[in-house]
């Protein structure tokens, strides 16, 4: 199975880009796909209406990146369970601090050009660890603006990929598609973070990046809600 993890600033259009690019890749593959949130959201549902299974986690008090982390096996055996080749999983934008890509998983960012051309200088690993870079609103910015931003996402990552994307007329689904085919196999034994997670109140705090279920205590919450503590 594929995994790609989308991650970006609120309101960057990670919910409309990835609508696009899932109807170019479903016509070839079975796709599933978790939508994580802090505390509401109705965009599980925007899948759902294209045919997609899809399962909402929302982390409450729990820092995003560290409920998707936790929850991870979880999310796996939900794609599997709808024989899914690929499971796209789009996290919450809390913070500029988030490191939710794993060894083998896609990482895709979401960055909004409107934002200021300071704002990949201002980022963390959700961008600088990312495989593909998904700038959207350039449309709206004058080309020198744009030129600028590109520029400073490649200064924070010169190794990714720069997709200019556009959620309302599908601009950039078709490239980013591609990058979704090209995505390695995920292994979730073997996984390890990129990049340790922001530090919260569990292992993952103190540096622990294997992902397995196993691995993790402290204050810990499920997909189906229940928040518990595990550990001494």
């Amino acid at each position: 199975m594929k995994v790609i993890i989308a991650a970006g600033t609120p309101g960057a259009g990670k919910t409309a880009v990835l609508l696009n690019t899932i109807k170019q890749v479903r016509k070839q593959h079975q796709v599933a796909v978790v939508k994580i949130d802090c505390l509401y959201t109705e965009d599980h549902i925007r899948f759902f209406s294209i045919g997609v299974p899809a399962l909402l986690g929302l982390s409450k008090d729990m820092c995003p990146d560290h409920y998707t982390i936790f929850n991870t096996g979880e999310m796996i055996e939900f794609a599997e369970k709808h024989k899914a080749e690929m499971l796209v999983i789009e996290t919450a934008g809390l913070c500029h601090r988030c490191a939710p890509y794993t060894s083998n998983s896609l990482g895709v960012c979401v960055i909004d050009a409107t934002t200021g051309p300071n704002t990949p200088l201002k980022v963390g690993p959700f961008l600088s660890t990312a495989n593909t870079v998904v700038i959207t609103k350039g449309d709206v910015i004058s080309q020198a603006e744009r030129e600028i931003f590109r520029e400073r996402v490649l200064e924070m990552n010169p190794s990714c990929r720069i997709i200019e994307a556009n959620g309302l007329t599908g601009k950039g689904a078709t490239e980013l598609a591609a990058c979704f085919e090209d995505a390695a196999e995920f292994s979730y034994d073997e996984e390890r973070l990129r990049h340790n997670a922001p530090f919260s109140i569990c292992t993952l705090c103190v540096g622990e990046t294997r992902v397995h279920q196993q691995f993790h205590r402290g204050v810990i919450r499920h997909l189906n809600g229940v928040q518990e503590y595990l550990g001494e």
